[in-house]
């Protein structure tokens, strides 16, 4: 029989103020998925075991802060947690880049034989300053990274995400340096927050960590969808009978949290952010400053969101070919 693999809790970069916490994450085996390992064999056994997960269910969490404050949570049927919670007194705790540092453990005694650490699994949670002047909220696929979403029956996608490392994958060009030139702002030392977005599923989290930080992006909290039946279709919102997709809810769960903080969205041509963008800006005009959408190599696809936009008017609307574009945008605007 196959011993089982340790027990691990899995924390999701998330945000939050200076009295409100917003913490995700999960509770799952630890499948030891080796992200350097290269090979056909390994690159598609870690694929597999991303998504072959075996979690840990309706067990219960405590989140610790550095103070000695606590916060309990329990999992749920697919082993995701969720803290939103109101928590006075958090800036005190934060370092200088604006990250809170917790830590989360298993409450239940009788796991311990099953974790193979110390049961203290570290966490981080953004706490903008409130100085900063605008946030920017991202997606990922074929925004900052070439993902392949237009591809025919999403080949290139599979393709990438499972033929490739993360430290392979091909950022768009210039796409790290329009970020940092964002987050600094026009004074050069603003901080201004960067979120990054996505429709992918939460079993790509450390892989698209590990993107982000080989490629010198801007970090900042990475927000993804649950992701439960491998069979059904990858990268698309399960959206029904008018429920927003989790992408969309999640950006205007970003806007509620800071209400007096206007937002650069960027996103891309081919999927499902224009539509997106086009509602949430119709529904918070004050507090958008420019869409900003990558063109992709997609005839009818360009010709529909240009059809969207071109007697659009309530913000500003760029769609750029390339990041050289959106930087002198953003001069021409006094936003860098």
């Amino acid at each position: 029989m196959f011993k089982k693999d340790p027990i691990q809790i899995i924390t999701f970069r998330s945000y939050g103020t200076s009295n409100h916490l917003y913490v995700k994450g999960r509770a799952i085996e630890d499948e030891n998925i080796d992200h350097s390992k290269t090979g056909v064999f390994n690159l598609l056994w870690n694929s597999w075991k991303r998504f072959e997960t075996d979690k840990v269910t309706n067990t219960k969490l405590l989140l610790t802060l550095p103070d000695g404050r606590s916060i309990e949570t329990t999992t749920d049927s697919q082993g995701y947690f969720l803290i939103d919670t109101t928590i006075k007194n958090l800036l005190p705790l934060i370092d200088k880049e604006g990250w809170l540092h917790y830590s989360i453990s298993f409450v239940d005694k009788n796991l311990s034989r099953k974790i193979q650490r110390k049961n203290n699994f570290k966490g981080e949670v953004l706490i903008p300053s409130t100085e900063v002047k605008y946030g920017i909220i991202s997606d990922i696929d074929d925004t900052i990274m070439h993902t392949g979403l237009t591809s025919r029956l999403k080949w290139q996608v599979v393709k990438n995400t499972i033929f490739k490392r993360a430290e392979k994958r091909i950022p768009l060009k210039g796409a790290a340096a329009l970020y940092e030139k964002l987050h600094d702002g026009k004074s050069g030392n603003e901080c201004n927050p960067v979120f990054y977005v996505s429709h992918g599923p939460w079993n790509l989290y450390s892989y698209l960590e590990i993107f982000l930080q080989k490629n010198n992006f801007i970090k900042g909290p990475i927000l993804l969808r649950d992701f439960v039946n491998p069979f059904v279709k990858l990268f698309a919102p399960k959206a029904t009978d008018g429920e927003k997709p989790q992408k969309q809810k999640e950006i205007i769960n970003i806007l509620k949290t800071y209400p007096q903080l206007p937002f650069i969205l960027i996103g891309d041509s081919g999927e499902h952010d224009p539509d997106i963008y086009i509602e949430i800006a119709e529904d918070h005009p004050e507090r958008i400053l420019a869409i900003y959408l990558r063109n992709v190599k997609h005839k009818r696809k360009m010709l529909r969101v240009k059809g969207l936009f071109k007697t659009f008017e309530t913000v500003p609307v760029l769609l750029v070919e390339d990041s050289e574009a959106a930087i002198a945008h953003a001069k021409e605007n006094n936003f860098i």
